[in-house]
């Protein structure tokens, strides 16, 4: 080893690591390394050209040292960084994901199908049910959208329709007692009306306020279901229920007409009798005929009609009822309900056990099953 030969060489190797943006120390202590290196190697592997040798070796240390020493500061910016132990500040993204699943690279359906499934917490039968399709079909329809948005990256937030649109499913949802979401919902639609002027977003708040209003009349003590016309009023929520008419009323004066203001419209009516019998059918029907204007939901018109049989008669209601699709989620209760009306008995015992067997919940059946029980025994034998 010549040693004489690298004290030589290292002036020379640390003016070109200083040349090449070195810092002099960081410099010294690589040029040391080297050397320290060169001690271990060069007995056994002596290098062509001892300089080239030096600056190469060197560099790279002075390079891996710098990395190192990055690192270590970044490890303790981070543990500076760090919270404080204790409670984490409140921060609410909720709504903010609603607005992300619905990207614009899916249509409006699978948008709405993917943000129930990832951020509503809805089963895949539950949203093929709001949707009156097969569960196979929607979990398909999920998958397809996961795929779709799999590699894009979601800085494009969708649409204030699509976003409505979630929001009253998973309320529906939480209303019909699957999953309590109802409340999780209206909070939601409270934090987006606040930061959008919309009628529509106005009017989708108007309506979960006052179907929320009814909420604890919907159930008896046992849990079975109690219809609207059966509802003890006095359990109604008045102060919701004036909340909503209040926000719904500035959203029509708006004249910028959407289906959620015409559903709350209708709900309004009903939260404004006194007594079922004091319902105002006659307006109801004329707000379904608004609504049938605005959406071609097959679901509006067989509400529709069981309006149209308290507005006009139980025949008037079976007509209207004729015209649509017999395999619709509650058609057969409909129908059984109007035949009671008409006083058709039997009939009407028929298709409540038959409604019953095609229920998509257990309080549901049991109602509807107790509907047919119950006229079973007042037919004459």
């Amino acid at each position: 080893m010549n040693e004489a030969l690298l004290r030589s060489l290292t002036p020379n190797v640390l003016g070109i690591l200083v040349r090449r943006g070195a810092d002099f120390a960081a410099a010294e202590d690589a040029v040391q390394d080297a050397l320290i290196e060169a001690v271990r190697v060069w007995p056994a592997d002596p290098p062509r050209d001892a300089k080239g040798w030096l600056v190469t070796v060197a560099w790279r240390k002075f390079l891996d040292a710098t990395r190192a020493d990055t690192a270590r500061r970044r490890r303790e910016d981070l543990v500076e960084e760090e919270p404080a132990p204790g409670p984490a500040p409140a921060a609410d993204d909720t709504l903010q994901l609603y607005f992300l699943c619905a990207h614009p690279s899916l249509t409006p359906s699978s948008a709405v199908a993917l943000t129930l499934r990832a951020v509503g917490g809805l089963t895949t039968r539950q949203i093929a049910q709001a949707y009156l399709v097969p569960e196979a079909t929607m979990a398909q329809r999920i998958s397809r959208a996961k795929r779709t948005v799999s590699d894009v990256r979601f800085d494009q937030p969708g649409d204030v329709a699509t976003v409505l649109r979630v929001l009253y499913l998973v309320f529906n949802e939480g209303y019909s007692g699957d999953v309590d979401l109802a409340a999780e919902s209206i909070r939601l639609t409270r934090q987006l009306a606040a930061v959008i002027d919309h009628p529509e977003v106005a009017g989708l708040l108007a309506l979960m306020l006052l179907h929320h209003a009814r909420r604890a009349a919907r159930t008896a003590p046992d849990g079975s279901l109690v219809p609207l016309a059966d509802q003890d009023r006095g359990l109604w929520d008045t102060t919701s229920i004036a909340e909503g008419v209040e926000i719904l009323q500035a959203a029509l004066a708006r004249d910028r007409l959407g289906e959620f203001q015409t559903q709350a419209a209708i709900a309004a009516l009903h939260a404004d009798a006194p007594a079922a019998e004091e319902t105002d059918w006659v307006q109801i029907v004329e707000w379904y005929d608004e609504l049938a204007g605005l959406t071609d939901n097959p679901v509006v018109r067989l509400n529709r009609a069981v309006a149209v049989g308290e507005a006009d008669g139980p025949r008037a209601g079976l007509a209207a009822l004729a015209a649509l699709d017999d395999s619709l989620p509650r058609h057969t209760a409909v129908a059984a309900y109007l035949h009671e009306r008409d006083g058709d008995l039997t009939t009407a015992a028929r298709l409540y056990a038959k409604a019953a067997q095609k229920a998509p919940n257990l309080a549901e059946r049991d109602h509807l099953t107790r509907q047919a029980a119950r006229l079973n025994t007042r037919r004459p034998r």
